[in-house]
C-alpha cells in the first residue's frame, strides 16, 4: 500500500511540474507579444478639436458655443434664460 501511495504522489508531482512549466512558457510568450506599457508612445496621439465654451450671463454655467443663444448683446445657455 505504501508503494502505491508513493507512485501516486510521484505521478502527481511530475504532472504538477509539467503543468507549471507550460504555464510559465505561455506567460513569457504573452509578455513578448504585448507592448511595454511604460514605453513612450511611438507617435503622439492627436487630440480632437475642442469646442469653445461660453459662460451664461444669467446662471454662470459654461456651455458649448454651438448651443449659444444671444440676446441683448449677452450670451445665454437657453432661450428660457435669454427671456428672463
Amino acid at each position: 500500500m505504501t508503494r502505491v501511495l508513493f507512485w501516486l504522489a510521484l505521478v502527481f508531482l511530475v504532472l504538477f511540474a509539467i503543468r507549471s512549466k507550460i504555464r510559465g512558457m505561455q506567460q513569457r510568450a504573452r509578455a513578448q507579444q504585448q507592448p511595454n506599457p511604460y514605453a513612450p508612445p511611438a507617435r503622439p496621439q492627436e487630440l480632437p478639436d475642442a469646442e469653445l465654451m461660453l459662460c451664461c450671463a444669467h446662471c454662470g454655467v459654461y456651455y458649448p458655443a454651438s448651443e449659444n443663444v444671444q440676446a441683448k448683446g449677452h450670451d445665454y445657455c437657453s432661450h428660457a434664460h435669454a427671456t428672463l
